[in-house]
């Protein structure tokens, strides 16, 4: 027996001898032969036909081949059909130009363009990321609030001795102003891996103030919500810097967070930086603001005691 497949045919037929050629020799299946030719042939042809647009699912292929007493296992393949085939080949295509059109990041390096200003390292160049992922605070800024800072303490050539807390430290580079011009141990919170280990880390160790120092590898908003638990029961500060990436920060909600942190006490000042068009308070907590400075698109405010303020006037 034998099996083919026609495009050009779409109904079924046996012959009954496939060795005649004469029109009488062929009948539709479904008519009787009653010729002693018919009795007397054993040959039988099955001829599945298809249309090329509308094919027959394999389920019924299957059903088709099984009525003759076939394996269909035998005549039809295993692989998948060509449009899926197709739709898989597109899937793939589409996964591998994403692949490519996805840019690999930028390695990330340092330079020194930063220095100490005043103090025991003075002079002394620090490590900062080339870019924009990082904004020290500019030179010009830091050396006008430790200026104000040190005349509002009373010792315009240095810092009155305590703890300074750095927030959003990044560099480090205001933390190390302040041990190098008189504090006795910096906090420095800083919540990029890559900038500890490769940028504020080695600052420490370039300065000597690594065991001056305590490094908070957590964001600052969990920071000043869990104080005790980082720096213990004393958890006030005589300094705290705030020096935020601008765009990221609600200065509202993070001067209240600092305000009923507990980290503030009595005779603590504040320095925060921020930009134009932002509106700071007249205090913070217990300390009222004593200075605001403009420097081009960046503003200083520093808060502090009340006596400082007096002072100042």
């Amino acid at each position: 027996m034998a099996v083919s497949s026609s495009p050009t045919l779409s109904t079924l037929y046996f012959s009954t001898n496939l060795l005649s050629s004469s029109p009488a020799a062929r009948a539709p299946f479904d008519l009787p032969c009653s010729s002693s030719a018919c009795r007397r042939s054993h040959y039988t042809a099955v001829v599945c036909s298809y249309k090329p647009k509308s094919e027959l699912a394999t389920g019924d292929k299957r059903s088709l081949l099984e009525s003759y007493g076939l394996d269909p296992n035998a005549f039809l393949s295993e692989s998948a059909p060509k449009g899926r085939r197709r739709k898989e080949g597109k899937k793939t295509e589409r996964g591998k130009q994403v692949t490519e059109e996805k840019a690999p990041e930028p390695e990330r390096t340092t330079h020194r363009l930063l220095q100490v200003l005043g103090g025991k390292a003075k002079r002394k160049k620090l490590l900062s990321p080339k870019g924009m992922d990082v904004r020290p605070m500019m030179e010009v800024v830091k050396g006008s609030a430790f200026d104000i800072l040190q005349a509002a303490g009373g010792c315009p050539a240095s810092l009155r001795p305590g703890r300074w807390l750095d927030l959003f430290s990044g560099t480090g580079s205001v933390g190390i102003e302040a041990i190098s011009r008189g504090c006795v141990q910096a906090h420095f919170v800083e919540m990029d891996p890559w900038v500890i280990s490769n940028v504020l880390q080695p600052n420490l160790e370039w300065t000597g103030f690594l065991d001056l120092s305590v490094v908070h590898a957590v964001p600052v908003e969990n920071f000043l919500k869990q104080a005790q638990h980082f720096v213990g029961e004393d958890r006030t500060f005589d300094y705290i810097s705030v020096t935020p990436p601008y765009m990221l920060v609600d200065y509202a909600i993070l001067m209240d967070l600092i305000s009923r942190s507990g980290i503030i006490g009595e005779n603590t000042f504040i320095v925060v930086e921020y930009p134009l068009r932002t509106n700071m308070l007249d205090s913070c907590g217990c300390l009222m603001k004593i200075t605001d400075r403009r420097f081009g698109r960046t503003h200083l405010a520093i808060y502090g005691p009340t006596w400082a303020q007096k002072k100042r006037k």
